[in-house]
């Protein structure tokens, strides 16, 4: 299953937090450390989309109210396949920010 960076942090940060519900004011925290931070309109279609799609993945489950046109998600829990994916991530590797150059050998053979 492949996750955002974003989702990860969702699943990481609701697998942490004390209550067993996680606001959506937590979740917009993820940008206070990025050099790039979108505005507010695109922020908040942002993270609506990632929790829809954790929510489509049967991860999370969301809290809000519903108006004719569509969902207003305010917190979050995980379920217990949620649970496991968070576990899983956090024995997980991280992977490191490097970036291989690879050169290429003119006129040599490679055997």
């Amino acid at each position: 299953m492949v996750l955002s960076r974003l989702q990860r942090y969702i699943l990481l940060q609701a697998l942490a937090a004390s209550k067993r519900t996680m606001s959506r004011s937590g979740i917009a925290r993820f940008y206070n450390d990025t050099t790039y931070r979108p505005k507010g309109k695109d922020l908040a279609n942002i993270i609506s989309r990632s929790l829809d799609r954790l929510i489509t993945k049967e991860l999370v489950v969301g809290f809000g109210h519903k108006t004719a046109r569509k969902w207003y998600i305010e917190s979050i829990k995980l379920t217990p396949k949620g649970r496991g994916v968070a576990k899983r991530l956090l024995g997980e590797q991280q992977a490191l920010p490097l970036k291989i150059k690879i050169q290429k050998l003119k006129g040599k053979s490679t055997r």
